[in-house]
């Protein structure tokens, strides 16, 4: 295949996030559930009509995959590449300072801020202190790329965290968050310490979106004392 060739293929899939309603479900779809055709509509603020049109499109085009149960259809995210790849375009994209209104907007604001699920791993200040506190102790690598150490497989088990390693998927990759402008970890190893976290308590999610509340107990994760402080919740 020629360079022009592929240029005009990543340009026409390009087109696909180049409107509003179309990154705004995707960014939705970040929460890793998958949402029916109606509630994507109510976030994006359309008519079922113009979502079912601009939907089919971004399953035509492979970046979301149908779920289908019965009579109902959901959609999610085609995958983790694709989550990961929808995060680290918003973290590029040039960021508008908000003017809020309401301290429950402030609020909502900063819990997505201090910490969030980016599709199945952790992200905000967490998931960057999480990756910050793992390469300090030597637990991950970044001299090619990032890996998991022999150290950093040691604790995972000590922490009783199991990795489902799935076919294309690698083992531990980088994600530029979209807040801190900064990595934190996804793959096969980002996705095991988030589903610990919430299994043991040590987050939960925030009804209406993809912030985490954070509790004491997330030191388990080898963050420093001043770290975990930070990230509590401050009402």
């Amino acid at each position: 295949m020629s360079t022009q060739t592929e240029g005009q293929e990543l340009a026409a899939w390009a087109r696909m996030l180049a409107d509003a309603t179309r990154a705004t479900v995707c960014l939705a779809l970040l929460d890793g559930r998958a949402w029916t055709a109606t509630e994507l509509a109510r976030v994006a603020k359309v008519s079922r009509p113009t979502i079912s049109e601009h939907l089919n499109l971004l399953v035509d085009g492979g970046l979301l995959t149908e779920v289908r149960q019965g009579r109902h259809r959901y959609l999610k995210l085609a995958g983790p590449d694709t989550a990961e790849l929808i995060e680290g375009l918003a973290s590029l994209a040039p960021h508008r300072t908000e003017q809020l209104s309401s301290l429950s907007a402030v609020c909502k604001r900063d819990a997505f801020a201090r910490a969030r699920t980016c599709y199945d791993h952790l992200a905000g200040k967490l998931g960057v202190a999480l990756a910050d506190a793992m390469t300090e102790r030597g637990l991950i690598d970044w001299s090619e790329g990032v890996a998991l150490t022999p150290e950093g497989t040691a604790w995972l088990e000590d922490l009783g965290i199991v990795v489902e390693r799935r076919r294309g998927r690698p083992a531990l990759c980088s994600c530029l968050d979209v807040t801190e402008r900064r990595p934190h970890l996804a793959g096969a190893v980002g996705a095991a310490v988030c589903e610990h976290a919430l299994q043991q308590g040590w987050v939960s999610h925030i009804t209406g979106g993809r912030a985490l509340k954070v509790t004491g107990s997330v030191r388990e994760l080898g963050l420093p004392t001043g770290v975990v402080r930070e990230l509590l919740p401050t009402v």
